[in-house]
């Protein structure tokens, strides 16, 4: 053995280091493997599409919400765009405007939304939890008033085939989905402004040392999260064929656990989107499973509150054993 092979560093493949790097794929597959044989029903290919349509919308929320959180912040006001996005896009669409400058619009009040939202955090220097939760009650405020509290019908013809068409064998809001993750993962990994979202989340005041524009960093990132909560508001309402001004309920809180689960630490600094994605598949499985096995609806959220504090404690081991 030469002197720089026996130099050269092992890799030690113990099982809590197998866990710690592939856990979540781990406890997808045993997830797929144990519903698998509870239920007949859910390896069949509606099934497994129906799955993935349904993931769809957490998963763009979640997307968003893991460029906040990793700066360190957290967006409660997704779920409220949701609706008042929707409930904006079908105002558009009956101006009788082209289906782009609809779609387009609708992103662009998405951003608008989560811009301010960053605005009032970065400049106004206020926690980013308080900012967004007075924004999720005055969201949901408008939206009601906008529409008295009833539900907007009648979409456009290539409004209600957005999100009810399939292309190469998947639904259009898969493949939606499909890019948004490329894009975010790019987006996070592949430029300077990830860099600088994933800078921020680690030290905000080394960040700021280093010269980069931090209130500038916030804004963007919870204009992204305000973007993809528009995204996500059309093919709800699409998929649909309305849009209710109650929409988008809770929405928020599953896209923190997806977040969660997926291994982005809370604190920032650390994790990403492929981990997000998992995390929305799990969740999206696992609620797919309780459904096919007739869990109590109740007992369901039951479920979900402790998948998430499992989460939680796995990630502070893992992070322990890592330090």
């Amino acid at each position: 053995m030469s002197l720089a092979q026996s130099d050269t560093p092992r890799t030690r493949w113990t099982p809590a280091e197998i866990f710690s790097r592939f856990g979540l794929w781990i406890i997808f597959a045993l997830l797929m493997i144990v519903t698998s044989r509870l239920s007949d029903s859910f390896l069949t290919f509606s099934n497994l599409s129906n799955v993935a349509r349904q993931i769809s919308i957490n998963a763009l929320l979640a997307f968003g919400m893991t460029a906040v959180i990793l700066t360190g912040g957290i967006d409660l006001s997704v779920g409220a765009l949701v609706a008042l996005a929707g409930v904006s896009s079908v105002m558009l669409d009956k101006l009788g405007l082209p289906f782009p400058v609809t779609f387009l619009g609708t992103l662009l009040i998405g951003g608008l939304v989560g811009s301010f939202n960053g605005l009032i955090a970065a400049y106004g220097r206020i926690a980013p939890f308080i900012v967004t939760l007075a924004a999720m009650t005055i969201l949901r405020g408008v939206t009601l008033t906008l529409t008295n509290g009833s539900p907007l019908t009648g979409l456009s013809d290539p409004f209600t085939a957005l999100a009810n068409t399939d292309f190469l064998g998947l639904s259009v809001p898969v493949w939606v989905t499909l890019l948004a993750l490329v894009a975010t993962w790019f987006l996070l990994r592949r430029t300077a402004w990830g860099r600088g979202v994933y800078a921020l989340g680690s030290s905000e005041s080394a960040t700021s040392f280093a010269g980069l524009p931090v209130n500038r960093l916030k804004v963007t990132v919870y204009a992204f999260s305000g973007l993809m909560a528009g995204l996500a508001a059309l093919l709800l309402t699409s998929r649909l064929n309305s849009a209710q001004p109650t929409a988008g309920e809770g929405f928020e809180l599953d896209a923190i656990a997806a977040v969660v689960v997926g291994g982005t630490r809370l604190a920032g600094g650390r994790g990403g989107v492929i981990g997000t994605l998992l995390g929305a598949l799990i969740i999206g499985v696992l609620n797919n499973a309780m459904n096919l096995l007739n869990v109590n609806p109740f007992f369901q959220m039951i479920v979900k509150g402790v998948v998430i504090l499992g989460a939680l404690l796995l990630e502070r081991v893992l992070n322990g054993r890592r330090s």
